[in-house]
């Protein structure tokens, strides 16, 4: 029986990028004969991504397009927990609506997964032999920082915890009870992720072509803030892992 990859969008005003993004992900061809679910998560835009994205959906009938929109801007995290809960497909992957990361990866991320080994698959922007757009120095430091923290309590070795590029079994994803609305999404998950009994939990090195704030980029300083408090609050003060 085939198996599906569901890829997950959240979009905020991403009218510039979302049909470049949803051409890059149509035209990957999945290893295994895998199939795609592409389930794009409009965070309450004001421009036309939306509307740009019904038109990409109606011009490819023959691709499993949904379109989901959030009433209320809610933030990224809650945009992906809408995205797993309208997911049906056996593994999950969230991809950035910009341009930063390449679904030509896909296939990377998914192969140790789709051998037996892993049931998570984190792809890690500071490893392996990939294109990197070199961007802001203290960015790379608050990334090393947040993922050493988050190490310390999880007992981890990642060497990028902040990734956008993680793939899940999507059973294990949805047993999870994530909470978090904003960028916290990625310090809670790996938290509860690391909590689970037996997990496997992989990192491959991926490509990144970063983005500036005037080119769109999003996350700021007081991301970084609430990102550490989600890796205390979540490793030590809140440890209810499952719904």
């Amino acid at each position: 029986m085939e198996k599906t990859l569901s890829i997950i969008i959240p979009a905020f005003n991403e009218a510039n990028t979302i049909e470049i993004i949803l051409k890059k992900i149509i035209s990957v061809t999945i290893i295994n004969h895998l199939k795609r679910e592409i389930i794009v998560v409009d965070d309450a835009s004001t421009d036309d991504t939306v509307s740009l994205a019904e038109t990409f959906r109606k011009a490819h009938p023959e691709e499993n397009i949904k379109i989901v929109r959030q009433d209320v801007n809610l933030g990224k995290g809650a945009a992906i927990r809408r995205g797993i809960t309208v997911a049906t497909g056996d593994f999950i992957v969230v991809q950035d609506a910009d341009t930063e990361y390449n679904p030509e990866d896909y296939n990377t991320l998914l192969k140790p997964v789709l051998d037996g080994f892993a049931d998570v698959v984190y792809g890690s922007r500071f490893m392996g032999g990939e294109p990197h757009r070199i961007l802001f120095f203290w960015h790379s430091i608050g990334n090393k920082l947040l993922t050493t923290l988050s190490n310390m309590f999880t007992n981890l070795n990642l060497t990028d915890m902040e990734t956008g590029y993680k793939l899940f079994r999507a059973g294990i994803l949805k047993s999870l009870l994530l909470k978090e609305n904003r960028f916290g999404f990625e310090p809670e998950v790996t938290a509860k992720m690391a909590r689970v009994p037996d997990i496997r939990i992989y990192e491959v090195g991926i490509s990144y072509y970063g983005r500036t704030y005037k080119e769109g980029k999003k996350i700021d300083w007081r991301d970084g803030f609430r990102a550490i408090w989600c890796v205390l609050k979540y490793n030590l003060f809140d440890r209810k892992t499952f719904q």
